[in-house]
């Protein structure tokens, strides 16, 4: 609903002479209900022109001082403009809080948003997500806590602190410090990204620190294994019983040809032997 708004600046009357400078004040009117702030400047009435709101001359002094309340002018502007676009209540009161600095809202913290984000998903698994997507961002999430550690020192850090600069560091820290390939590190920044989304949908950062980032990933040429290195793997014999079960699932999926997905959902009862004495 559209406001009616004023701004101007006057003296402040005071009981004092007319020879004296008195203090000029600025203020806010938003349908009807007003404020005042004292712009720090006094000034003799003499010099004031009531209707610009402006000291009258040209003099250098004269136009820094004028200059002067049209920057206070423009900040509250642009404080009105900031309540509007973050969907807050738009009064004189507002504005004045907004340019003293009393409408900080409470810094929402990266590894708390990030955390949250997780915890939700981890309550849908199963249901709208697969336990492996929680696991990518569980390992998102603690690479995102070591970076911290690592570039900053800090346990967290505020989600207006996220600009170009934080992701261009962080890539270089998952290729660099955790020795990541290209592709991995994309895939771990766009997990990074979505928290990010949530951040700038909720209005908490006002800009996307992706903006001018390339998320593109390397195309990879696989080869697949010769029937010789396969007899090789074949041959090999693990100490540890889980690399040995890891060896026989992907041999059987390369045998199979059935994708590493496919092999997790398979059940005992779907495996039986064929006519030819052969799996099926």
């Amino acid at each position: 609903m559209e406001k009616s708004f004023g701004l101007f600046f006057h003296l402040k009357k005071e009981n004092k002479s007319d020879g004296q400078k008195l203090k000029v004040y600025m203020r806010i009117t938003i349908n009807g209900i007003h404020c005042e702030i004292s712009t720090k400047r006094k000034c003799n009435p003499v010099n004031w022109n009531v209707s610009a709101g402006r000291l009258y001359g040209k003099s250098e002094a004269v136009r820094e001082f004028n200059a002067y309340l049209d920057t206070l002018q423009q900040k509250v502007f642009e404080a009105k403009r900031r309540l509007i676009e973050t969907d807050k209540e738009l009064t004189a009161e507002t504005i004045k809080n907004e340019l003293l600095g009393r409408n900080n809202n409470p810094k929402y913290m990266l590894l708390e948003v990030f955390k949250h984000h997780n915890t939700q998903m981890a309550a849908l698994v199963n249901r709208e997500y697969a336990p492996g997507t929680i696991e990518r961002y569980e390992t998102s999430y603690r690479h995102t806590e070591s970076f911290l550690q690592w570039k900053f020192k800090l346990n967290d850090i505020a989600i207006d602190k996220l600009n170009y600069e934080f992701i261009a560091e962080y890539e270089f820290w998952l290729k660099s410090v955790r020795n990541c390939g290209h592709n991995t590190t994309m895939k771990y920044l766009a997990n990074f990204k979505k928290i990010v989304i949530r951040c700038l949908k909720n209005g908490w950062l006002k800009k996307d620190p992706f903006i001018g980032f390339k998320m593109a990933k390397r195309e990879v040429e696989r080869t697949a294994l010769t029937e010789h290195e396969l007899q090789l793997l074949s041959a090999k014999n693990f100490s540890a019983e889980r690399l040995a079960i890891v060896k026989d699932i992907f041999l059987f999926s390369c045998y199979s040809g059935l994708a590493y997905a496919d092999v997790q959902k398979l059940k005992r009862s779907e495996i039986g032997i064929g006519r030819r004495g052969s799996f099926l």
